[in-house]
């Protein structure tokens, strides 16, 4: 099936979410020392921009998002909007543009389509299920997204979030990788692994939601890489609270068996 046009209304909400955005984040005066678990004024206000602009579009379909929704027992929950209003909140109150808009749609248990908006850079990630990954920067052309070849774990890049100073997390010490780049935002994560920036992600939260991976996940796959809970287990979106227990790791294919190996040693 296409999803031409749902993959359209998708980017027409980021963008308006984004253009709001960067207009509060060009405004704001930087919080240095910002909680993770911050919500502000601006998530709420990118979620109803999304969620009008998705609702007007496609008002039969089930919607879920990180601020709350209302739940209409009259939604076809076989499709579920996916929203995430601003991922990386720390990271755009800190102002170091490491935060991102993410948009999926899940129907019928499948990611079919994605969409992760960097408004601080102009750079959107995007697309459905079987039609391949694209970015575009700023008015340029779309460029399709291939993740790397690197196919030994030493050799490799890993993402993760900001560490504490003198803390080395588990997943750099399971893996061993050559290089380790951090930033906020999963949805940024997962669009570098998508564009073949980074080799791998894992997501070691033992508490998350699917609007925290869902579009970013799409993303990953349709660049050729593989996504699955840390242990090897497919994710599955639409559980009861939305919720993700098993971790999350993504990479370019090459390095998913070795990974899951070292991860659960």
């Amino acid at each position: 099936m296409d999803y031409a046009r749902e993959l359209d209304v998708a980017l027409e909400a980021a963008a308006k979410a984004g253009d709001y955005l960067k207009t509060t984040y060009e405004a704001l005066t930087p919080m240095a020392d910002a909680p993770a678990s911050i919500s502000t004024d601006a998530d709420r206000t990118s979620q109803q921009i999304i969620l009008a602009h998705l609702a007007a579009a496609f008002p039969g379909d089930a919607l879920c998002a990180e601020e709350g929704t209302p739940d209409s027992p009259a939604a076809d929950r076989s499709r579920l909007w996916v929203v995430d209003p601003i991922d990386g909140t720390r990271g755009f109150v800190m102002k170091n543009g490491e935060f991102s808009v993410m948009i999926a749609l899940v129907e019928q248990g499948r990611v079919v389509v994605g969409v992760v908006l960097e408004p601080a850079h102009g750079r959107v990630t995007y697309g459905q299920f079987g039609h391949g990954c694209w970015v575009r920067t700023g008015d340029r052309f779309p460029t399709q997204c291939h993740v790397s070849r690197t196919d030994i774990l030493t050799g490799a890049v890993l993402v993760q979030s900001h560490g504490k100073k003198g803390e080395v997390p588990w997943p750099v010490t399971a893996l061993n990788p050559l290089h380790v780049v951090e930033t906020f935002s999963a949805g940024v994560k997962l669009a570098m692994v998508a564009r073949g920036e980074v080799d791998l992600y894992v997501n070691t939260y033992a508490n998350f939601c699917d609007w925290d991976i869902c579009a970013g996940d799409l993303l990953v796959t349709e660049a050729g890489g593989e996504v699955t809970e840390i242990n090897g287990s497919p994710v599955s979106y639409g559980k009861p609270g939305y919720s993700q227990r098993g971790g999350l790791l993504a990479t370019n294919g090459c390095l998913h068996a070795d990974a899951v190996a070292n991860l659960r040693r």
